[in-house]
């Protein structure tokens, strides 16, 4: 339960708030949960009787990062040596690796998984993430599970399953009503819900039709996976004749409440058509460097006031390293050592992302917002943070600077410790089921799946 009454003192502020103020030798105060005053040391603390105070001299004190897109069970497949043929391109990737571990998950691995990629998204400062699950021989009761290993580790997350049909058209709508059924959950802890489905290739349009209109009956986002590889839109070109995000449209998924995934391989009137919509989009730098399936135009997004949040798609949890490269990244691409700045990477992983998912209460530190806080302090400080705050963050801090972490007014994380949870004892529960895992997966090539036809 969260602290009646915290102080957070003594530290360079980056509030992120409308003005984009940094505020030196800052405090924020904290009651049940809210922000309540923010502002330099001596004026929050002056008549604030806190139950609790943290020291965060010569910490930088930021809003909790935000990943706007992951698969927390990708966490199972690190360090694993699983004998398939080697992809030659992303439908393959998907066919030979992902759907087969999908096919082999249960609830314990959602929870097992869930556990371990929270704890360490909580290490590394991420303190809400937008999560998407896919199992499609366990689905219903899997986001329980999930909801569960989150409340445990005690941060904030919006988790789905991800509805699709291809295996069966019957299935798709099975993976649609876990959303609905867990978005009628009364007591979810810190987790929400939202829908998911998986992309345009695997999912009908009487699919989309349904997942869109849950998502207005609950008025929660819906997500969905575009343009990824290059089979997305060459499977809408082929059996529509019409792209991606023009089927989409037609379809009636664009919309405010609407986020895009990845958004690889898209044309100028897809881009337009999202502008046009309010349509967020999650960019995933270092899964589509991983996946070599090209570079998102993000420029020409932010150039259009497209409203873009960061993920890290279940690969590189830290999100300070998700930063990084997508700071490196579109630099290299452009030839362009100017663009783009740190504070627009930084707002992506902050504030973009909350409004992406409509969390006005997240993403800054200002008046009435949700306390939500992480305190930073690099292991050696070599520059003091008065020059660039922003590039400092991004050319030089990992997940292991994060020292302090607060998700609803609650420290959850206290000098790198965890309060609420052991870790020792969670990472041998974890390694158990993940060895499990891994059995049942087995070492032959499991065989290729067709896209929905």
């Amino acid at each position: 339960m969260a602290s009646r009454k915290l102080l957070v003192r003594d530290a360079l502020i980056l509030t992120m708030d409308e003005q984009r103020r940094f505020i030196h030798d800052g405090a924020v105060a904290i009651e049940d949960g809210e922000i309540t005053r923010v502002g330099s040391t001596d004026d929050v603390s002056r008549g604030f009787g806190a139950d609790e105070v943290i020291d965060a001299k010569r910490c930088v004190v930021m809003p909790g990062l935000i990943c706007s897109h992951t698969h927390l069970y990708g966490i199972a497949l690190r360090g694993s040596a699983l004998n398939v043929n080697p992809p030659s391109e992303f439908l393959q990737t998907l066919q030979r690796v992902w759907w087969p571990l999908d096919e082999k998950l249960n609830n314990e691995d959602a929870y097992s998984t869930a556990l371990a990629s929270s704890i360490e998204s909580v290490m590394s400062g991420t303190t809400c993430f937008m999560d998407t699950y896919s199992a499609p021989n366990e689905i219903v009761g899997s986001l329980d599970r999930i909801s569960t290993a989150l409340n445990e580790v005690g941060m904030r997350g919006m988790i789905s399953f991800e509805a699709t049909e291809r295996r069966s058209t019957a299935e798709g709508m099975k993976g649609l009503q876990e959303n609905i059924r867990f978005l009628n959950k009364k007591d979810k802890g810190r987790a929400m819900g939202m829908i998911s489905l998986h992309a345009s290739f695997t999912v009908s349009d009487d699919l989309i039709k349904e997942g869109v209109d849950a998502s207005a009956k609950y008025g929660v986002p819906l997500t969905i996976h575009v343009s990824e590889g290059q089979n997305d839109p060459l499977h809408n070109i082929e059996r529509y004749g019409k792209r991606t995000v023009e089927r989409l449209s037609e379809a009636g998924l664009l919309s405010s409440r609407a986020v895009l995934a990845h958004c690889v391989h898209l044309n100028e009137r897809e881009l337009e058509l999202i502008r046009l919509a309010s349509v967020s989009v999650s960019h995933n730098p270092m899964s589509n460097m991983l996946n070599a399936v090209g570079v998102t135009s993000l420029k020409e997004m932010v150039e259009r006031q497209i409203n873009v949040g960061l993920g890290n798609d279940g690969y590189v949890i830290d999100m300070f390293e998700n930063m990084r490269a997508a700071y490196l990244l579109h630099r290299v691409a452009r030839r362009d050592p100017n663009w783009p700045s740190p504070q627009e990477i930084v707002e992506m992983c902050t504030i973009n992302a909350a409004k992406a998912y409509g969390l006005n209460s997240l993403g800054s530190i200002a008046l009435g917002k949700k306390a939500d806080i992480i305190v930073i302090r690099p292991s050696f400080q070599a520059t003091p943070y008065s020059g660039s705050i922003y590039g400092y963050i991004v050319n030089g801090l990992n997940g292991s600077s994060v020292r302090d972490v607060i998700v609803d007014g609650e420290p959850i994380v206290r000098d790198r410790n965890f309060l609420k949870i052991d870790v020792q004892q969670t990472e041998q529960k974890v390694l158990r089921t993940m060895e499990n895992l891994w059995r049942r997966l087995g070492p032959s090539p499991p065989a290729a799946v067709e896209p929905l036809r």
